[in-house]
């Protein structure tokens, strides 16, 4: 296939002017909140800005002082930090055999809104300062030659209540001044990962932030792949997880929502078959329809492939494990998919691949246009203004997803449909220590957004601005990511 960048608005760098100042809060009214921060002992932040474009503005934002410090907490016989609590239990008096003081730690994952509240409990040994992390270490490895797994744990990154800090760029773009339009890119391929800088550089991006979460589980070249719906320039690249949300973004206009899709597979003898997934491995039984931006071969197993032409002509059936010609589509069938397609997809025949994408609030079906673009996000925060966190639909209602702090990428709209693009730096004991679940749905309705999605995070955040990464990726440098969301200067 062509090496073709997969990015939506391609068009030419164009220089960024910026200036940076002390902004008062009197100055930031009409664009950002004069209110104290909404995290912690609540202060005004300090925030520095600087002017991106026409209607875009960066800002730094920094709020609280590092007060935790250092404890260790001991694994369950699960692997866990947490468990029940007689396990917690057992696991202290095992502890205190081995001639440590350790004490059982009551803690309440926060109920979201399809996902009721938890009680875990940890059992912990000591307590140091920031500077004393050594110690701390010592404690774990004391336990450790008596047969007891631990480890050291900034306290700041439980979740529970603290002083921050906290370390945010946030990008405000103005609906009614922003001349350019927004995109996404997939890179040079679906399958391959990039970093959001290299995508923004490739499109001459104003500003890019990571998109969503991608396939960790897949080999290694396959993890680019997006876990839910992407679109690129109106092409379908990666379908929906039913219901997850998601960016659409349509020239100037960005609009967040749940997403699902339906993909027909119908030959020219009126048999029809669902296509069960876009651009990604194949599970047994399924078809899966991979077209040339896959930038991989289909899948070496047992099974069929149907190739088509961009008029659906069958061009060819063939074993599968070979690459997408430039072009052209494959339909990839296993099992009983596979048994279809060598029914039904016969050569110099036609196979038509019917696409629907749906808007889940209106039920209406999204036009899949030149200018359409989406990003997929993890998990709703915000919605109509107030908090509504969808963390179970999407699989993280987890201890570590909701309660635990982690850098967070975030995307946010206004009433007046305006766009914010947040991230909070995170996992950097005494600098800044991320957000959690709740905390960021209330950054994002701090910041004005009345609706808010989670993006990926963790390693993955990062903020680019002119061709430079504006935040602080926790990896310690920028993580190959699966797509990123584009803002882009006006043609």
């Amino acid at each position: 296939m062509s090496r073709r960048a997969l990015v939506a608005g391609l068009s030419l760098a164009t220089a960024i002017t910026a200036t940076t100042m002390p902004v008062a809060a009197k100055e930031l009214a009409t664009t950002f909140p004069s209110t104290k921060f909404p995290l912690g002992t609540p202060a005004v932040p300090t925030k520095t800005q600087k002017a991106v474009g026409q209607g875009i503005d960066l800002y730094n934002v920094r709020a609280g002082s590092a007060t935790q410090g250092y404890s260790v907490t001991v694994l369950m016989p699960s692997g866990r930090d947490y468990g029940k609590r007689e396990t917690a239990d057992a696991k202290a008096a095992e502890v205190e055999a081995a001639g440590q003081t350790p004490s059982v730690q009551q803690m309440t994952r926060p109920g979201v809104a399809d996902s009721p509240a938890q009680e875990i409990f940890m059992v912990r040994v000591g307590l140091w300062s920031l500077q004393d992390k050594k110690k701390a270490e010592e404690t774990v490895k004391a336990l450790k030659d008596a047969g007891i797994k631990a480890k050291v744990d900034y306290l700041g990154d439980d979740g529970v209540e603290t002083t921050g800090p906290w370390d945010m760029s946030v990008l405000m773009i103005d609906a009614k001044k922003f001349a350019g339009s927004y995109g996404a890119s997939l890179g040079t391929s679906v399958a391959k990962r990039e970093t959001t800088s290299a995508m923004a550089k490739t499109a001459g991006a104003l500003a890019a932030i990571n998109g969503g979460f991608f396939n960790i589980h897949a080999s290694q070249a396959l993890r680019g792949d997006p876990l839910g719906a992407s679109v690129v320039a109106g092409k379908l690249l990666s379908e929906p997880v039913a219901g997850r949300a998601a960016i659409v973004l349509r020239g100037r206009k960005a609009t967040i929502t749940e997403l699902k899709s339906t993909i027909t597979a119908r030959s020219q003898d009126g048999q029809r078959l669902p296509v069960n997934g876009v651009n990604r491995p194949a599970a047994v039984d399924e078809l899966v329809l991979y077209t040339e931006e896959w930038g991989a071969k289909t899948p070496a197993v047992e099974g069929a492939d149907a190739v088509l032409d961009a008029n659906g002509k069958v061009v060819a059936l063939r074993t599968p494990g070979a690459a997408v010609p430039a072009g052209q589509r494959v339909l990839h069938g296993t099992g009983v998919a596979a048994d279809w397609l060598r029914e039904h997809a016969l050569e110099a025949g036609t196979v038509q691949v019917d696409t629907k994408l749906i808007d889940v609030r209106s039920g209406r079906r999204i036009a899949l246009t030149p200018d359409l673009n989406v990003v997929a996000g993890g998990v709703g925060l915000v919605r109509n203004g107030r908090v509504k966190i969808m963390a179970k639909r999407d699989g993280h209602d987890s201890v570590n997803m909701i309660l635990r702090r982690h850098p967070r990428t975030l995307v946010g709209t206004t009433r007046n449909g305006s766009l914010i693009l947040a991230t909070v730096d995170g996992r950097k004991p005494g600098e800044t220590i991320g957000a959690n679940m709740v905390e960021a749905a209330e950054l994002m309705r701090w910041l004005g957004a009345v609706q808010a999605i989670n993006l990926d995070g963790g390693g993955s955040t990062a903020m680019v601005v002119g061709n430079k990464v504006v935040n602080k990726p926790s990896d310690g440098n920028e993580r190959a990511v699966g797509d990123a969301l584009l803002v882009l200067p006006k043609k």
